[in-house]
């Protein structure tokens, strides 16, 4: 059945099965380049899908096309995605497709899995910085496909005035507008905010869980502050592996409960340096994370390989 489900939500324009083979980084998807676009002067739009949800993918798509097909765009109709229902956001992707003569969008999945790896590590990368970069590869692969890009609108993320000297300074060469609620002001964000929800509809539709576990699929609408959310997120987590990898565990929901229904666990943060002292002779600690000159390494489970988790070797 999942299968059929899959394949049902699988067409020439986007096709996940790729994606579910490996749900746990990001996966990119891309129409064919118009060639009109190339010899052009042409704008491009940019928006997101599933910022706020503790549940599921934060998806981002530009849309592009040359400016003198403006009114074509404006005749299609596109309008923010948030405003439509499901059956009117797929009509117009198949739009976006049907026109591809002069239309093109590229689109980044960011799984959960992915999201909340790169906010918990080492170094701090919040969800702006996320989105700031991901946007900024958006322009750059839109430029480097051969696009005669001129102009981009962009639905901001934190401050606009700041979050458009910032993409000035990224690219000088470019006319850059950051605006608030773009989608609903500039038609070719509206086209890009349409590939962005449609990619994550149909991702969370098609959802394959890798934990070989069956979950409930009543989870609300993925919000932290909705209560059948919070249930479900209470109900399903593992006392020792806590979440499956639908789950953006870096949220502070997901670590609330994790604090309360998970096993405990201890790090001991010994001193070095006495630790130098009382065992001298003893190699260090830090010697232990080295390398292993041993060529048959064993290949490291699933769960580990996923959580970026490598194995310590002992000598």
């Amino acid at each position: 059945m999942e299968e059929e489900t899959t394949s049902a939500f699988n067409d020439t324009y986007m096709n996940l099965d790729e994606f579910h083979r490996d749900s746990a980084g990001y996966f990119d998807m891309k129409s064919l380049v118009p060639e009109m676009t190339k010899s052009e002067p042409c704008c491009m739009g940019i928006d997101e899908a599933g910022r706020g949800p503790v549940l599921g993918p934060m998806v981002y798509s530009t849309s592009y096309c040359p400016l003198s097909q403006d009114q074509k765009l404006k005749d299609l109709g596109f309008a923010d995605s948030k405003t439509l229902n499901e059956e009117e956001r797929e009509e117009l992707f198949k739009a976006i497709n049907e026109n591809n003569n002069f239309l093109g969008w590229i689109t980044r999945i960011l799984s959960p899995n992915y999201i909340s790896n790169e906010m918990l590590r080492r170094t701090k990368y919040n969800l702006n910085q996320i989105s700031h970069d991901t946007a900024i590869w958006l322009i750059k692969s839109v430029i480097e496909n051969g696009v005669d890009l001129q102009q981009v609108y962009v639905d901001t993320v934190g401050d606009p005035k700041k979050y458009q000297k910032k993409l000035e300074h990224e690219f000088p060469h470019l006319k850059i507008t950051v605006k608030a609620k773009a989608d609903a002001l500039f038609p070719i964000v509206s086209a890009a905010s349409i590939c962005a929800k449609v990619a994550r509809d149909r991702v969370i539709q098609t959802w394959k869980f890798i934990e070989n576990m069956s979950f409930p699929t009543e989870y609300g609408s993925g919000y932290p502050a909705d209560p059948a959310t919070k249930k479900w997120l209470a109900t399903i987590v593992d006392r020792i592996f806590g979440f499956p990898q639908f789950v953006r565990f870096s949220w502070s929901t997901c670590k609330e409960i994790l604090d309360k229904q998970c096993a405990p666990v201890e790090w001991d943060d010994d001193n070095e340096e006495e630790t130098a002292k009382d065992l001298k002779g003893t190699a260090s600690i830090t010697s232990f994370f080295g390398k292993s000159n041993n060529k048959a390494e064993i290949k490291p489970h699933q769960f580990f390989q996923e959580r970026c988790l490598e194995p310590v070797t002992f000598f």
